[in-house]
């Protein structure tokens, strides 16, 4: 009979179970302000990671090469928007001490909670789905693999889940930020290749109604949006802010959501820059006005070396489109375990959880290549986050009523101001995903 030379974890282990991990990032409540914003930096990162992963590349990108710089400011309005929706998960669960799956299983009768469970599980594995689908790519340009075999690489991804077993959360936290710093050169490079016009990048920062007033930018507007404010990330943040140990005082909480609320701006605009990125080198490589070609995220890496005169410039777009896909499967194991263990109060090891997601997003991936043929991957990336976009409600909708209802959050309740653009920012998703089902059923 075949045995492991090594054993398995057969419980949920740090630093990718919540429970495992709450408190265990101490901040010294006498040290300097500087050193607190340095302690409490972080969690904000993780969440970052869900706005710039491959779903985001090929939304950006078929939008940069069809539209030029006109949809960029969907990328600032979406950012800006995220910001909102995090701050609020992130005050839920620094305030409460419970995070919003928890609170979605105790505030809603079980059959909407099973609902809302079902709809977050939908979510990550759409994300997931997105990062397989990089990820392959990122492999069939830097080694020369087929896509297939791109696909079915991904899932050795489990085997980095298991080394990190049993480590602190700060260092999960160091390997992200790590990786995020790698896309982040890898685009500054690109920008330079590329030598974008930098008026026409102001000006498509200009918010203009009139480019969305036909379907295909529409679309893509809304696959931007999924891509940006993801729905897993609402449950995910209120969960990794409780990593901090904070004192249950008023003033300590007041302190923390503060501190917090520096990490989340930070983050998400780091976030908002690289998304930026993305689209400005889209648009400076490969639009060009009256062309009405659709260029996939498959196309771009293949055309980027001759349009930047350097073969580098290739090997950094899938280096990074690697590092935003890794970079995803701790954001998205974590995510996972959060919603498992807050709806269904169930624990089970990081390494089945990541196998369970992965395995469920491995399917169509290994489908769709399959059947679409190698230059697929850009339909199928901009397909997830369009999915993920109509999951959105189903997560905004708990996540704002619980935030303004004074029995939970006491005197942190949301001011009427917030409450209200909340409420504006799900009444606009929500009738744009209403708008992209009437397309499909009218198509």
């Amino acid at each position: 009979m075949f045995s492991l030379p090594f054993k398995l974890p057969s419980t949920a282990t740090a630093p990718f179970c919540p429970s495992e991990v709450a408190g265990t990032v101490a901040v010294t409540a006498g040290d300097p302000y500087w050193k607190k914003v340095l302690r409490f930096a972080g969690p904000g990162l993780l969440v970052s990671v869900g706005y710039m992963d491959p779903g985001n590349w090929a939304t950006a990108i078929q939008g940069g090469s069809q539209f030029g710089y006109q949809l960029l400011y969907v990328v600032v309005l979406s950012s800006l928007a995220a910001i909102v929706l995090q701050c609020l998960s992130m005050r839920l669960g620094i305030v409460t001490g419970k995070d919003l799956a928890v609170h979605c299983r105790e505030q809603y009768r079980p059959p909407v909670a099973k609902t809302l469970w079902g709809f977050a599980e939908i979510s990550i594995i759409a994300c997931d789905l997105a990062e397989v689908l990089g990820c392959a790519l990122a492999f069939k340009l830097l080694l020369g693999v087929s896509l297939p075999v791109g696909v079915a690489l991904t899932a050795l991804d489990t085997l980095i889940i298991l080394g990190l077993k049993g480590k602190g959360f700060r260092q999960i936290e160091a390997i992200v930020l790590g990786l995020i710093l790698t896309v982040a050169v890898c685009l500054v490079a690109e920008l330079i290749f590329v030598k974008p016009d930098w008026q026409a990048v102001a000006a498509g920062l200009i918010p203009s109604m009139q480019t969305l007033s036909q379907r295909e930018p529409l679309y893509l507007a809304i696959g931007i949006l999924g891509a940006t404010v993801m729905p897993h990330n609402l449950y995910l943040h209120s969960s990794v802010v409780q990593t901090r140990v904070v004192s249950p005082t008023p003033a300590a909480k007041q302190e923390a959501i503060g501190l917090s609320r520096i990490d989340t701006i930070i983050s998400l605009l780091l976030a908002l820059l690289i998304n930026g990125a993305i689209l400005v080198v889209a648009a400076a490589a490969f639009y060009e006005p009256g062309n009405t070609r659709v260029l996939d995220i498959d196309d771009a890496y293949q055309l980027l070396a001759p349009v930047a005169g350097t073969a580098l410039a290739a090997i950094l777009f899938g280096l990074a489109l690697l590092a935003s896909g890794q970079s995803s499967t701790f954001t998205g194991t974590i995510a996972g375990q959060v919603i498992m263990e807050g709806f269904l109060k169930m624990k089970i090891p990081c390494w089945q959880r990541r196998l369970l997601t992965r395995g469920l997003a491995l399917i169509p991936a290994m489908i769709g290549v399959l059947t679409l043929g190698e230059h697929s991957v850009g339909k199928l990336l901009v397909l997830s986050q369009v999915v993920l976009s109509l999951q959105l409600p189903f997560a905004m909708y708990p996540l704002i009523s619980l935030t303004s209802q004074r029995r939970i959050m006491g005197d942190f309740v949301n001011a009427w101001w917030t409450t209200a653009l909340a409420w504006l920012l799900f009444v606009v998703i929500s009738a744009a995903n209403v708008w992209l089902v009437w397309q499909a059923v009218a198509g």
